[in-house]
């Protein structure tokens, strides 16, 4: 039987105090003092939840912001201004990235931030996040289950994949075995070799059952080329209020503004802070225009945009599964039921087609 690489919590409780005396940040999935789960920095594994279970929350509750959030924070600065008379001076930021490790990263969110990897290294590179991925190490673990809002299997994800981790951890009676991922997880673990250990492959723990997938990823992109102006859309849209939350909690939305943001009569800030598609300005042109005028338009762009626009561009579905836009919109609205809407029109168009063929068959 051959050995299998593997991590007690002794030796991963260890390796946190190896990293932060050497001055590296470590962040895992962590409960605040108000019970609200986000990824934190902690200064012992002792600090972290990795389940994300507590006495409100079942085992398998994600942290309430996306990974994306420590890659792409909700607001930062580009640059600063001062005006001289007539003349500007431009202040550069100097972003630091220092080195971190973070440890416990849900299946869907490391995934997430892989997938973003290439629009943000597309027509150019985004130096600020490129700067932050290049000094995380992402080490990732195997989910213990979500709830019904989860559909990771139906996007080709699972509860224990490995994309977008460098090395991912599989919760067993003793500890965790640890896959290596990457070539960065191959450094990691070479430079911090002594906390990991070989032995016989350890007795797993219960392994997290995925919600069958709801719809096909396959079906839902062949429909969506057809019917940009189907009646769908006015139905479904009826329930959305335009508000954002989706987009907010979202691992792969990466819309931003950049706004000037005044310091006084001749100084100030420019930055870029979150925005999404879904509210009602996020289109207006300078004209007064706005191609996508209502709801329905709004709610289909972010429909195109993750299962046809992304896909045809970057090779790449713009949705882990995750749940968290169900979760987190007011009215309810569940993508994932969307798109089972689709696939049931996918089906219902198939079987008309059927009928029209036989019909013409039986004709003399």
């Amino acid at each position: 039987m051959s050995a299998s690489l593997t991590l007690t919590d002794m030796q991963l409780s260890g390796l946190i105090q190896d990293l932060l005396s050497a001055g590296t940040a470590v962040l895992a999935p962590a409960t605040s003092a108000t019970g609200s789960l986000d990824y934190r920095p902690i200064t012992a594994w002792r600090e972290a939840n990795p389940s994300g279970a507590s006495s409100q929350r079942p085992a398998g509750a994600l942290p309430q912001q996306p990974l994306k959030a420590q890659f792409l924070p909700p607001t930062e600065p580009l640059f600063g201004w001062q005006q001289h008379g007539k003349d500007v001076t431009l202040q550069a930021v100097s972003p630091k990235f220092p080195p971190r490790v973070i440890i416990g990263a849900r299946p869907c969110d490391a995934a997430a931030v892989q997938t973003l990897d290439k629009v943000m290294g597309w027509d150019y590179k985004d130096e600020p996040w490129f700067g932050r991925r290049d000094a995380t190490t992402i080490i990732g673990m195997a989910c213990p289950g979500g709830d019904s809002a989860c559909f990771c299997e139906a996007v080709g994800l699972s509860p224990s994949a490995t994309k977008g981790s460098d090395l991912f951890l599989t919760p067993t009676e003793s500890g965790f075995t640890v896959e290596v991922v990457t070539e960065k997880g191959q450094r990691f673990l070479d430079a911090h070799k002594g906390r990991f250990a070989e032995s016989a492959p350890p007795v797993p723990t219960a392994k997290a059952v995925a919600q069958a997938p709801r719809f096909s990823v396959e079906d839902v992109h062949t429909w969506l080329a057809a019917h940009f102006s189907d009646p769908l859309w006015q139905g479904v849209a009826l329930k959305c209020h335009g508000c954002g939350a989706c987009a907010a909690v979202c691992p792969t939305c990466h819309c931003f503004d950049i706004v000037d943001e005044p310091d006084g009569v001749d100084r100030g800030v420019r930055r870029r802070n979150w925005d999404t598609c879904q509210t009602g300005r996020f289109t207006v042109h300078a004209s007064g225009h706005n191609p996508r005028a209502n709801q329905d338009a709004r709610y289909r762009q972010r429909v195109f945009h993750k299962f046809s626009i992304y896909p045809e561009r970057f090779g790449e579905i713009l949705c882990t599964g995750c749940g968290r836009c169900t979760r987190a919109c007011p009215s309810g609205m569940d993508i994932a039921e969307v798109l089972e809407k689709v696939g049931a029109a996918v089906q219902a168009e198939a079987q008309a087609a059927t009928r029209a063929t036989s019909q013409a068959g039986d004709q003399p």
